[in-house]
């Protein structure tokens, strides 16, 4: 019989045992559960510990444990992904020891959430033209190359598709920093997320007070109107602070 772990989610401030439901990891409709150490309680379902499968859908589980979570705690420590130990007593024995950095942390986040934002361009040629017209070298390639049909021509196409993609990496930052801008005067913080592709510019998490939530969908929703024929919004949250608190066990954490 494969022996089982305690598969762990996420650490809270709570004295109470606590049953979030059949929710756990793996598909098996385990219970997700509290062990505590004094009034900290790590959150935990049961898992076999050899068999850990990393995979979108237990990706998934894994945050909405924790959203599950954050419904009815003001701060939640998320612990990274995929993480077991192998029983109740490893647990309380890492509550025991990192208790005071667990505390401060729990300080730090309390009664705040994550708000992801990214931007994306609606329409690449109109960006590209931008590019063009506003970088008076690159006009200047192009405009020979149209002239020009010989070897030389393989070469110029190749310098202005090298300067088009500095341009537009330049482009990106420029206009991610103008909306950041906006976003940031409600957050405590934010971290800027690599982008995919040429549409998207901006990827951005922003750690903001439960309280000022109200205040940043307005602004966005300002941005979504003066930018609606350029950019499109995608806008996610409340979300667990993983941008912004990365609890890390060590397996060798797990003696002693």
């Amino acid at each position: 019989m494969e022996k089982e772990g305690k598969y762990i989610y996420c650490i809270i401030s709570t004295k109470q045992e606590r049953n979030f439901g059949p929710i756990g990891i793996g598909g098996r409709g385990d219970d997700v559960l509290t062990i505590g150490y004094n009034d900290l309680s790590i959150v935990v379902s049961n898992h076999p510990i050899a068999k850990f499968v990393v995979n979108r859908e237990n990706i998934l589980t894994h945050q909405k444990v924790i959203e599950k979570v954050m419904r009815e705690f003001d701060s939640v420590l998320p612990v990274r992904f995929g993480t077991i130990a192998s029983n109740a007593d490893e647990v309380r024995n890492l509550l025991d020891r990192r208790y005071r950095e667990f505390k401060n942390a729990l300080r730090d986040m309390d009664h705040k959430v994550e708000l992801g934002v990214k931007g994306i361009w609606k329409n690449m040629d109109v960006i590209f033209k931008e590019i063009v017209e506003q970088n008076k070298k690159i006009k200047k390639v192009k405009e020979k190359i149209q002239k020009d049909t010989g070897k030389k021509n393989i070469q110029a196409k190749m310098e202005v598709g090298k300067m088009v993609k500095e341009a537009l990496q330049t482009k990106k930052e420029k206009e991610a920093d103008k909306i950041v801008d906006a976003l940031r005067r409600t957050a405590f913080e934010h971290k800027l997320n690599k982008t995919i592709g040429d549409e998207m510019f901006m990827n951005t998490a922003f750690l903001v007070d439960r309280g000022r939530e109200k205040e940043f969908d307005n602004i966005i929703d300002d941005l979504s109107n003066e930018y609606k024929k350029r950019i499109k919004f995608m806008y996610a949250g409340p979300l667990p602070v993983f941008n912004f608190v990365n609890i890390v066990i060590y397996p060798e954490e797990w003696e002693g």
